[in-house]
């Protein structure tokens, strides 16, 4: 293609000289030839101009569609891994419990790991599912009215139980009423706050603060961990989109659960937002209607 482009302007430029000689050699006054020589200049550099832009706008369609092969086969890559990893945890508890004879207590625990990892697969599953469903359009709010604060401190007290007390900090009013579609809410929850444990960790500490502001609510989820850079926070809700190099990321993922919380906003007629914490980390925004 650049090749061609190159060719396609040096071949013109070429011409245009030619002609102008031509000009030049032609019997003709100065005024007429100067009128000549100005008309092929300015509807050269128009034709150049044109011909610049539609070659800067084909590699630009190139470079995204191969940038989105990448991510797509990054993804494949990836969520392989994802689904092998649970399903081969799941396999290794119940081969424990079948050929050992273990007391109730130890039981309990791989009974535990083991629900742990059932819910990790289906989370990983349904985020698989949405992400499809929404790019296909496929979603249709089915809003009714609920009490966000009671849906919050829900949520929060499972992963309190999962983690510890200490890992969530809860700002929010006693009862905050609203309409909101409950599943799409809750997976903009969810979402959030498993990208927040897993790029911060269980050791620090992750704040939600609900407000209502006129007919509207502000829910923040604020982290502690590693931040992301400004120049990436207006890709991060693209869909396969994950922050960092594939050679020196450390942490897995799907690249959907962000893709999939901005079009549940989206479908909310809401916004969200990513900024800096202080001292470190991010900052999550959602402002939905009430």
């Amino acid at each position: 293609m650049y090749f061609l482009g190159a060719y396609v302007i040096v071949q013109f430029l070429w011409w245009g000289y030619h002609l102008i000689q031509l000009s030049t050699v032609i019997p003709q006054d100065n005024a007429q030839l100067s009128k000549r020589v100005g008309m092929v200049l300015g509807e050269g550099a128009v034709f150049l101009l044109i011909l610049s832009f539609g070659i800067y706008r084909i590699r630009k369609s190139i470079s995204k569609e191969l940038a989105l092969q990448q991510q797509q086969q990054n993804f494949l890559l990836t969520i392989t891994h994802e689904l092998k990893t649970p399903i081969a945890a799941l396999k290794l508890y119940l081969q424990t419990l079948q050929k050992h004879h273990l007391p109730e207590e130890k039981k309990e625990g791989i009974i535990h790991g083991a629900l742990e990892e059932n819910e990790r697969l289906g989370a990983l599953i349904e985020n698989i599912l949405n992400a499809t469903k929404a790019e296909n359009k496929l979603f249709q709010l089915q809003k009714e009215e609920l009490d966000l604060s009671a849906l919050t401190q829900n949520l929060v007290s499972r992963y309190q139980s999962r983690f510890s007390a200490s890992l969530l900090e809860l700002q929010m009013p006693a009862q905050l009423m609203g309409a909101f579609d409950p599943h799409m809410l809750e997976t903009i929850f969810v979402n959030l706050l498993e990208n927040a444990i897993k790029y911060g960790g269980t050791q620090q500490q992750i704040t939600i603060i609900i407000e209502k502001l006129d007919r509207f609510v502000t829910i923040k989820i604020a982290d502690q961990g590693p931040g992301i850079a400004a120049s990436e926070r207006a890709q991060i809700f693209e869909k396969f989109y994950r922050v960092g190099s594939e050679e020196t990321r450390k942490q897995a993922g799907s690249g959907l659960g962000l893709y999939i919380v901005g079009e549940y906003v989206r479908l909310h007629n809401g916004s969200i937002r990513c900024f800096e914490n202080s001292p470190q980390g991010s900052i999550f925004e959602v402002i939905l209607p009430i």
